[in-house]
């Protein structure tokens, strides 16, 4: 079994840990790449995050031998057989435990910035890795775990050796590992996307999972993703924003030259949060991919990517999807919409379709295929994409509008012009979406 990356295997990992919802768990990762994996754990079984911090005592001269390990709260755990065995100073394995101590505690005021763990006396814990090699670390923190109260600990990994899963069956109350592969030699090699998690990211989703707790819904979301594309060959960066019962998610695609940290579209897609609206900033380029500026103006291209970017959400988030599109991206959303026509199941729907000073005329013949309701939006002073926008606007046979905003020009630089962009954006997607979804 592959994982495309953390959020999918903490996904499939949920749906087999769903009987322990009703034991209220408090889910724990390890950092740093578990944490994204816990993180959706926590989502499905409503249940509080934090993160499990131990380290490893390693014998001196020999780190990868461990004789224990330390977590937060005091909490030791020595094995004295391998003390016994390595004939080493006392005093030099106490410097050993000081020098990790320290880092235990540079770790928690990272990540927990002196907010105090959650308790976990008499409590179910479930602490989750994105995988097991060794099992040395995730050993140690199922032991601090029960030394810090828990009345049963539960292992949760998507993928183990064997033998790794076999010895841990008998330490811990329940183990569940989604796969178990013979052939086993690193637990990246079971991941698409298996890129490192930031000490940033981890912090962000203990936020959001707070957050979502203090809010008493489990709904509202937002963060940093890594999107895999091109068969998983290709990961791009988006940051996605979903605000509690939103009604549908716009997807941006940014024109030439820009990326998903263009200031013009996240300042309407803070608007658009405001308003309730989901929304997925991405990048459709990669950093490589940008250098070759054919890329760049290859419309066909860039709305394939655009679609698959799309599967890919909806395979996240169940609401409808609507598109916002600038430049040269205003085309590939057409694009890209015309696509989601023509495969004509309601699973592909685009609920519909803004462009911002968009060049409309670069999907060309695809245009009077698009059926979603489409708002172009055009600066007065763009005179040249105004006249494209014009001729594109008599192409469409979908229900279509053309909005010119005066006195602004082809960025929306003029003051409140891009208000007005906002504006007109909120109002078209909250109508539109509300006329997609059925009564009741």
């Amino acid at each position: 079994m592959r994982f495309i990356d953390r959020v999918d295997a903490g996904r499939r990992l949920a749906e087999r840990l769903g009987h322990l919802r009703g034991e209220h768990p408090v889910v724990l990762g390890l950092p740093r790449g578990g944490v994204p994996v816990a993180f959706e754990v926590a989502r499905a079984l409503d249940a509080p995050l934090d993160v499990i911090l131990v380290r490893k005592l390693g014998v001196p001269y020999h780190r990868e031998l461990g004789f224990g390990a330390i977590g937060e709260g005091g909490v030791r755990v020595i094995r004295d057989d391998i003390v016994r065995m390595s004939r080493v100073d006392q005093d030099d394995l106490a410097e050993v435990e000081r020098s990790e101590e320290a880092e235990l505690a540079r770790r928690a005021e990272t990540f927990r910035a002196g907010q105090p763990r959650i308790p976990l006396k008499g409590r179910t814990a479930v602490v989750v890795d994105d995988g097991i090699a060794t099992g040395a670390t995730a050993a140690a923190a199922c032991q601090v775990a029960r030394a810090q109260g828990a009345a049963r600990v539960v292992l949760a990994v998507p993928v183990a050796p064997p033998d790794a899963a076999a010895e841990f069956r008998t330490q811990v109350d329940e183990l569940i590992c989604l796969s178990t592969p013979a052939l086993f030699s690193a637990v990246g090699e079971w991941y698409r996307d298996f890129s490192q998690t930031s000490d940033e990211e981890v912090v962000e989703l203990l936020r959001r999972n707070a957050d979502e707790h203090r809010s008493g819904g489990g709904e509202a979301h937002s963060g940093a993703l890594k999107i895999p594309v091109d068969g998983g060959r290709t990961v791009l960066a988006g940051d996605l924003a979903v605000p509690a019962g939103s009604p549908g998610l716009v997807v941006f695609a940014h024109g030439s030259g820009s990326s998903r940290l263009s200031p013009r579209n996240r300042a309407v897609a803070r608007a658009l949060n405001e308003a309730g609206l989901g929304t997925l900033l991405f990048d459709l380029l990669t950093p490589l991919e940008e250098n070759d500026r054919a890329n760049v103006f290859a419309v066909e291209p860039l709305a394939r990517r655009l679609t698959e970017v799309t599967r890919w959400l909806r395979r996240r988030e169940t609401v409808p999807v609507c598109y916002f599109g600038a430049s040269t991206g205003a085309a590939a959303a057409l694009w890209a919409a015309a696509d989601a026509a023509a495969a004509g199941g309601t699973d592909d729907a685009v609920a519909a379709v803004v462009s911002r000073g968009g060049r409309p005329d670069l999907a060309g013949p695809r245009l009077a295929e698009v059926t979603a309701p489409t708002l172009l939006i055009v600066g007065g002073n763009d005179e040249t994409v105004l006249d494209l926008n014009r001729q594109a606007a008599e192409r469409l046979r979908c229900e279509n509008r053309l909005a010119v905003v005066p006195g602004a020009t082809h960025l929306f630089e003029e003051p409140g012009t891009l208000d007005t962009v906002s504006d007109l954006a909120r109002d078209w997607f909250t109508a539109h979406l509300a006329a997609s979804t059925p009564a009741g």
